[in-house]
Formats: C-alpha cells, sequence, structure tokens
C-alpha cells in the first residue's frame, strides 16, 4: 500500500508540472486494478502531489523562482532591430492584446480577492476554468500562499477522492 501511496505522488506530481498524462485516469485505473486501496489516502496523496507541482507555476507566475535561461527571449546585443515582417507583426498584436487581457484580469483580481479565491477554488474541484490557468492567474494576482496552498490542497483532495472513491463503490455494488 504505502508503495502505491508513493507511485501515486510521483505520478501526481510528475502530471502536473508535464501534463502528458492525466492524473484522474491514472487515480480511477489504479482504484479499478486494486479497489482495496484506501480512496481516501489515495486521494490525499495525488491532492498534495498536484498542488506541489502546481506550486511551481504559481511561484514562477509570482516572479519568486527564476525559470531556465531556455525559456526567456534572448536578448540581441550591437545589432540593429530587423523590421518586422508582417507574420511577426501579427504575432506581436496578438501577443500584445493577451497581455492586456491578463493584465485587466490582474488588475479585477487585486479589486476582487474574494473573486480570485472562489474561482481558483472552484477550478480545484471542477477543472473548469483550467487549472494550470488560475494557478498562473493566482500568482499573477499575488494571492497569498497559505491561501493558495489550502484553497488548492481541499479542492484537489475533494476532486480525487471523489474519483478514487467511484471505483470501489461500483466495484462493491456490482460484487454482491
Amino acid at each position: 500500500m504505502l508503495a502505491w501511496l508513493c507511485v501515486s505522488l510521483g505520478v501526481a506530481f510528475g502530471t502536473s508540472v508535464l501534463p502528458v498524462m492525466s492524473a484522474e485516469l491514472f487515480v480511477i485505473g489504479l482504484l479499478t486494478s486494486d479497489p482495496t486501496l484506501p480512496w481516501l489516502g489515495i486521494g490525499a496523496t495525488v491532492a498534495v502531489g498536484q498542488v506541489a507541482g502546481k506550486l511551481l507555476y504559481y511561484l514562477a507566475a509570482r516572479g519568486s523562482i527564476r525559470l531556465p535561461s531556455a525559456m526567456h527571449r534572448a536578448q540581441r546585443r550591437g545589432r540593429e532591430p530587423k523590421p518586422p515582417s508582417p507574420r511577426r507583426e501579427r504575432w506581436r498584436l496578438r501577443t500584445k492584446r493577451l497581455r492586456m487581457l491578463i493584465e485587466a484580469v490582474r488588475e479585477r483580481c487585486h479589486r476582487h480577492p474574494h473573486w480570485m479565491t472562489t474561482t481558483y477554488g472552484v477550478s480545484a474541484v471542477f477543472g473548469l476554468p483550467p487549472y494550470m490557468a488560475t494557478t498562473v492567474l493566482a500568482g499573477l494576482a499575488r494571492m497569498r500562499l497559505s491561501l493558495f496552498l489550502t484553497v488548492g490542497l481541499l479542492g484537489r483532495f475533494v476532486r480525487f477522492s471523489t474519483l478514487a472513491a467511484a471505483p470501489a463503490v461500483f466495484a462493491t455494488l456490482f460484487r454482491a
């Protein structure tokens, strides 16, 4: 059992940082294959792994950790800038609009901190709006770290415990 909890923690952290696999499918598959596993333990473990992984995105959005240099735009020193191509100009305008939208949402979050907390909590439980997006937005809005961790852990615990309990409930219903 302890081995499955450690595997669950690792998978949850990994899927949180690099979402190439669904943690939800992992939990359902794990509890379907072995319904004797403690669904509360699996739910709590996966919640901790998910929030720990998203904490990296939160801290990066806050500016508390520095991203690797490969993720930064290269600075051109001593060169004259090239005239922008039409394609590059369209891209610059699109990203400018996106930056303006993010700045407007950030400002709204500063004016109404409960709005951000509620949105983040709903996202932690239901996944809509996307949890990764609200994690980054919480960092941009400078949500308190304790609030981020508390709301995220509670929401993710509810989500993954419910998912973990579902296969066990169906297995016992159909076994009888």
